[in-house]
């Protein structure tokens, strides 16, 4: 491993919160794709999974926040037990709703209580990060590119896991995998008290201003909106697109290589001193992305896209670390769990809008086509992020002036 993650793993504890974490979000790349899979085995229908899945990730945004802005203020290790608790319970009615052919109302309600008691937990982490490395702050670059290459990593072997679980032992096991992934993940973090940041209780008679009565957050979460949508629309598109090519065993190695592209980004990108502003380097991966996702639309060929989608992600990273180091620089320390909390809940909410309108698409037109959804999804992107250029980066000046 590089020298600057070598260092990392070298702090006390850090090894530690880094595989519970690591475990327990492994169930991110895992929920949707079980769900897409269970659900159409199901129902037979590609629209009424996407919408299921797509109603799991509107109350994991609608949540995450939430149970963020409590372990701000209370500790990590009071909310994590009975959050993820009541999240196993929330996804075993859901199993069992669609084993037992309930009506499909009821799969709803399932998949929206699951989302509700997700944890961010990769906020989480970082959060940890930020506490760990307080007195060495130029070292948040390095350790939040980490967790970049922790993600890409989940979701290349993720994936794998859900379909290989979901098509060769039973359409229900993936979705148990990824719940049981993410109860022993959060219970393991939630012992690890040494690396936990204190918390940080509101003050009586002290305002209380949101998250999103910052200006920098207000731009950057709509851009990591569109940036979701191009995530959940890639899932589904991928798996459709695996099916109608005969090899829908293969569709979670089709997005492996989407994730691998990107972790591959990742591990280069945090190695590296930069000396252009954060603000510059995320404009500058939205850009990027958009242009990798022109090739996938002109593909037919199942192997071939498979080549294609990894050059797709080499732009991912690059684009989601400055996005996530913005937050950091802008938000107070009160707010940092929240604050990266919402940013990933932004690309929650975006998963939920992108696997349900590529869901429709691939009813309506095929999954070939499909791949539109996410590369209008990124021009959306790009240009959110060039209005709110000018504004992010003045806050980013004063902020690293104070």
């Amino acid at each position: 491993m590089a020298s600057p993650y070598r260092q990392l793993l070298a702090i006390p504890g850090a090894r530690l919160f880094v595989a519970a974490g690591l475990v327990g979000r492994m169930s991110m790349s895992m929920e949707g794709i079980g769900i897409v899979l269970m659900v159409s085995a199901a129902t037979g229908s590609y629209g009424i999974a996407g919408a299921v899945s797509a109603t799991l990730a509107l109350g994991f945004a609608a949540g995450a926040p939430l149970t963020a802005r409590f372990a701000d203020r209370y500790g990590q290790h009071r909310v994590l037990v009975p959050v993820v608790l009541a999240n196993t319970a929330s996804y075993t009615l859901l199993i069992v709703f669609a084993q037992a052919g309930l009506p499909v109302w009821t799969l709803f309600a399932a998949a929206a209580s699951a989302g509700l008691t997700q944890i961010s937990l990769g906020a989480w982490v970082r959060a940890r990060w930020s506490h760990v490395l307080r007195d060495a702050p130029e070292r948040v670059h390095t350790a939040y590119s980490f967790e970049s290459v922790v993600d890409e990593t989940i979701f290349i072997t993720g994936p794998m896991i859900v379909t290989a679980l979901s098509t060769g032992v039973h359409p229900a096991a993936g979705v148990a995998a990824a719940a049981a992934f993410t109860l022993v993940g959060c219970l393991a973090l939630a012992g690890l008290r040494d690396t936990e940041p204190p918390p940080r209780p509101r003050e009586p008679g002290a305002g209380d201003r949101g998250i999103l009565s910052n200006p920098g957050v207000l731009v950057i979460a709509p851009v990591f909106l569109m940036l979701g949508m191009v995530f959940g629309a890639i899932d589904v598109s991928g798996v459709a697109f695996a099916e109608e090519e005969g090899h829908k065993a293969l569709a979670g190695v089709l997005l492996g290589c989407y994730a691998l592209g990107s972790g591959s980004a990742a591990l280069w990108y945090g190695a590296r001193h930069w000396r252009r502003p954060l603000s510059r380097r995320f404009l500058a991966g939205l850009v990027l992305l958009t242009a990798g996702l022109v090739p996938p639309v002109l593909v037919g060929d199942l192997y071939l896209m498979m080549f294609v989608v990894f050059f797709s992600g080499l732009a991912i990273s690059p684009t989601i670390i400055p996005g996530f180091g913005l937050v950091e620089r802008l938000v107070p320390p009160r707010q940092l769990t929240e604050g990266l909390a919402l940013v990933s809940t932004s690309v929650g909410i975006g998963v939920a809008l992108g696997s349900s309108l590529s869901g429709r698409v691939v009813d309506a037109r095929g999954a070939h086509a499909a791949f539109f959804v996410p590369l209008g999804c990124a021009v959306v992107a790009a240009v959110v992020g060039l209005a709110g250029a000018r504004s992010v980066r003045a806050r980013e000046i004063a902020a690293t002036r104070t």
